[in-house]
């Protein structure tokens, strides 16, 4: 699929959410009370539409909210078949909701997003996620911002007033934490400018550091072996490397909000999202691949 299909799907499959989930969490919220379908439905109805405003702007800032509610909604629509039963409603919900979560973490929607906040004649490519954080730290972190969602005004709707102020209270301080903590893996891109190529990943390093084009003596994956600063953070995925004719200074940090160490080194490691882009980008503009 090409890539400037991949918004539209997405806008697509949010637009029809509301028919495709909607019976199946109606059905489910049938057995509840007024308050708490009251409730229900304004909330629904308000992430929907603050969903459709994500799909419709695309930035670096609409990145992670978009990236929690989409999912966030195959998880309430999983609570919903859990509490309903299997029907024809609850897999269209089902469906309708995994897909819009896949599409939404899909990599060319990550890079949509990152480059409608980008200036001028650059193109940005989102790094992969630290290795040791995809395997749980990141689930959690989204898990704790969606419970808090659904939790704390569904409490409060059935007026159990003491637990859903607690859950408001102390669940609205983690999922801010949580939603800064996600924020702050979606900034980190590789960037191709006129000069050359900018990496900026404050995780890894203290500060991005510029890579001028006429200092790359090669850019493509990773050797075995390689002497190249680790800026990939065990992330998985294949690694790229840029091979410098020359030496740059690096701020690097052994690990995310380390005191950084300033070295001198001839070459870089990194895992973007998508290796294949970043190499028929590199030879758009004429940086040597191989």
């Amino acid at each position: 699929m090409r890539d400037d299909w991949w918004p539209w799907l997405l806008r697509l499959l949010w637009l029809v959410l509301p028919f495709a989930a909607g019976p199946a969490l109606g059905d489910a919220l049938a057995d509840t009370g007024r308050a708490v379908q009251l409730t229900a439905t304004i909330g629904l109805w308000i992430v929907w539409g603050a969903g459709l405003v994500f799909t419709l702007v695309p930035h670096a800032a609409t990145l992670t909210p978009m990236r929690i509610v989409a999912p966030g909604s195959l998880a309430v629509a999983a609570i919903a078949a859990l509490d309903h039963g299997a029907g024809g409603s609850t897999i269209a919900s089902l469906a309708a909701t995994a897909a819009v979560a896949a599409v939404s973490l899909a990599p060319q929607i990550g890079a949509w997003y990152v480059n409608g906040s980008s200036y001028g004649d650059e193109r940005r490519m989102p790094l992969r996620a630290p290795g040791a954080l995809l395997l749980g730290p990141i689930e959690a972190a989204w898990a704790v911002i969606v419970a808090t969602a659904v939790a704390g005004p569904l409490l409060l709707g059935s007026r159990h007033w003491i637990a859903g102020a607690l859950t408001v209270a102390i669940g609205g301080v983690g999922s801010i934490l949580a939603a800064r903590a996600l924020h702050r893996l979606a900034r980190r891109w590789l960037v191709f400018v006129p000069a050359g190529v900018v990496i900026h990943d404050l995780l890894s390093m203290a500060e991005p550091v510029l890579v001028k084009r006429a200092a790359i003596e090669r850019f493509g994956p990773a050797l075995s072996g390689t002497d190249a600063a680790d800026l990939t953070m065990v992330a998985l995925g294949l690694a790229l490397e840029l091979r410098l004719s020359t030496t740059v200074q690096v701020a690097l940090r052994p690990q995310p909000d380390a005191t950084p160490e300033a070295v001198e080194v001839s070459a870089l490691m990194f895992s973007v999202s998508r290796p294949g882009s970043v190499l028929d980008e590199a030879e758009r503009r004429r940086i040597k691949v191989g």
